[in-house]
């Protein structure tokens, strides 16, 4: 193994660690930190920081990671059962299996009327805490979502990211994993956890 290779995978564990811990919020704060420390110019991908920051995870949560992986997983598809009119997909940590303490369950839906969204979580007893429009741009285009966030039976955070219906099925790439964000969508999410509950979708 070669001095740079061990190096930046020691600074990505750094990033990791910091990340994990709640001493960093972002990625990119994360691994500066972590070159400044170890004195170190190389920077790691979010890819190897993300793959650092799941062995992390599993080392310190172990058997109640995945029993709460599973129960993250029901929670979700319950909700999307609720909001099956607008297309829902599991995207985040609880679809890639990768949660870590105070993870949220995270859900796109697609719909131009994002009000019906809310009727309809309220109407399933799902309390709401806060809702905000979030602007970003991409590729020079200016991309608006209506963002929910709520809590489940089970006291886990949820956020439901409401999307134009145009934008429904248009590919999407994970900045952190660097491969397509697919998500499972209702009938996808149910077999997974009838056949593997703790499956991990990252890139190998």
């Amino acid at each position: 193994m070669s001095e740079s290779f061990d190096l930046k995978r020691r600074v990505a564990r750094e990033a990791a660690t910091l990340l994990y811990f709640g001493a960093e919020k972002e990625y990119k704060q994360a691994k500066e930190k972590a070159a400044q420390t170890l004195g170190s110019n190389f920077l790691p991908s979010n890819l190897e920081v993300a793959l650092e920051l799941d062995k992390i995870a599993e080392e310190n949560e172990g058997e109640k990671r995945k029993a709460r992986l599973i129960e993250m997983r029901q929670e979700a598809l319950d909700v999307m059962r609720l909001l099956s009119a607008f297309c829902p997909v599991l995207i985040g940590s609880v679809w890639r299996g990768t949660i870590k303490q105070g993870s949220d369950i995270d859900i796109a839906v697609y719909t131009d009327n994002p009000d019906s969204v809310l009727l309809a979580l309220k109407a399933g007893g799902i309390k709401i805490t806060k809702t905000q429009w979030t602007t970003v741009n991409k590729q020079g285009a200016t991309l608006e979502s209506y963002h929910i966030y709520a809590q489940t039976a089970a006291k886990h955070g949820l956020e439901i990211v409401a999307r134009r219906s145009e934008e429904a099925g248009k590919k999407r790439r994970c900045e952190t994993f660097g491969d397509e964000l697919k998500g499972l969508n209702i009938l996808q999410l149910e077999k997974v956890l009838q056949t593997h509950p703790t499956r991990q979708f990252i890139p190998q």
